[in-house]
């Protein structure tokens, strides 16, 4: 009975859908325009979180960042206060090791922008940073050659350096092997000793394709490591079994004592972590989902009008032949579900063609930007659960009223 009901509201369907073409196109429009607006907004949306978290997570989830500023916005957030603060400084990171024991790795780091140079080709306001020895063990990255510095490269400050898959377009541009060679860094001779693997575009800028990564007392040469201009970082790494709450407790009071904190005076420091990002994003995440859902929801209602008026129309043109079923003794069930199923076969292929327009967007977007977009299992299903329900919504009332048609009258009808 089922097959035989969807066979026959599939036939009725595509009648409607053959002989009344214009009428059709209108009212499917509707659908068509709101399954689109709603599942590519929450396309774009899932896409920017997904890589967003995903360049997060590179920071590290078990990673606090000792820091000038916080990463917390507000109304209340108090600027004039953390403008006095003193920056991070590289001997904090000895005094840290010395007394906390719940790190299992620490680093310090310093950011700038100079001039790369090899041979002919240059690179202007390169992004340049230097490590300490320890930031590897914070820091997550892989290298495609090479190696990182040794503790001596690092602590002496020798002249060596790794660089990002596009520095190496830009200054490698014939296939040159990098390793081994020299560069010019802020005018000073640089070796190349390792390579970064290709990492893609990063929605953070965190991406170490654009880096060039040099001993952090080689940069003290050129970089002013005291200037809040540098970006100074000290990056400390729980132990395993340690989470980041008590990593931070512990960090509070030792850099309040590092730092000759009197016991009421407030942090001169902020303790960063990766979740802080992730909390900002989910409430920008989740006012553009709402304000796509609302701006897609009313197309949808005007495409909910549109089928609804087809199955009215559809319901008054075969009204004599609703008689002649009923009169053969066709139930009043079996009237409804038939209008019922044809309601949603309509708005299933306004549904269809909406998410056939938004994996066509996505082919688009994908050779024209540099982030991943993919229209997910989860949104097909969505966009497909909203058309039928919809269609049910839509075609209840006509299908109903169909059923409730009185054969003799129905037969009678012209």
């Amino acid at each position: 009975m089922f097959l035989l009901l969807l066979k026959e509201s599939i036939l009725f369907a595509w009648q409607a859908l053959v002989s009344n073409k214009l009428r059709t196109f209108l009212s499917l429009l509707g659908i068509t325009i709101g399954i689109f607006a709603i599942i590519t907004v929450f396309t774009v949306v899932d896409s920017l979180e997904r890589n967003i978290r995903s360049s997060v997570q590179s920071l590290g989830e078990d990673v606090v960042f000792i820091m000038k500023w916080p990463w917390t916005f507000g109304p209340d957030y108090p600027w004039w206060k953390y403008m006095s603060r003193p920056v991070p400084e590289y001997n904090e990171v000895t005094e840290i090791t010395q007394r906390t024991k719940s790190i299992e790795a620490i680093g310090f780091k310093v950011s700038s922008r100079k001039t790369a140079k090899h041979r002919n080709n240059i690179i202007e306001n390169a992004n340049l940073s230097g490590w300490s020895y320890g930031f590897d063990k914070v820091k997550s990255f892989d290298l495609s050659d090479g190696r990182y510095f040794t503790e001596s490269e690092a602590n002496n400050g020798y002249h060596v350096c790794i660089i990002g898959d596009a520095v190496v377009q830009a200054l490698f541009p014939y296939n040159e092997y990098p390793i081994g060679k020299t560069i010019k860094i802020a005018g000073k001779n640089c070796k190349v000793i390792g390579l970064f693997k290709k990492e893609g575009e990063s929605m953070l800028g965190s991406s170490m394709d654009n880096q060039v990564v040099i001993p952090y007392h080689f940069a003290r040469l050129f970089i002013d490591v005291r200037s809040e201009n540098s970006e100074p970082l000290i990056a400390v790494k729980a132990k395993k079994g340690i989470n980041n709450e008590q990593l931070k407790d512990e960090l509070t009071g030792v850099m309040r004592s590092i730092r000759g904190l009197k016991p009421m005076a407030d942090d001169n420091f902020a303790l960063n972590e990766t979740n802080l990002l992730s909390k900002n994003f989910d409430s920008l995440f989740d006012i553009v989902g709402i304000a796509g859902a609302i701006i897609g929801g009313f197309s949808i209602l005007v495409g909910g009008f549109g089928i609804a008026n087809i199955m009215f129309v559809s319901v008054r043109e075969r009204t004599n032949l609703i008689g002649i079923q009923k009169s053969l003794g066709a139930k009043n069930y079996f009237i409804l579900t038939q209008f019922l199923f044809e309601a949603i076969f309509l708005s299933l292929i306004g549904g269809i063609i909406g998410l056939l327009l938004i994996y066509l967007l996505t082919l688009v977007l994908g050779g024209v930007i540099d982030m991943e977009i993919t229209l997910t299992r989860s949104n097909i299903i969505l966009g497909l659960t909203v058309s039928i329900l919809i269609g049910v919504i839509s075609g209840f009332i006509p299908a109903y009223g169909a059923s409730q048609l009185d054969p003799v009258e129905a037969i009678r009808t012209n």
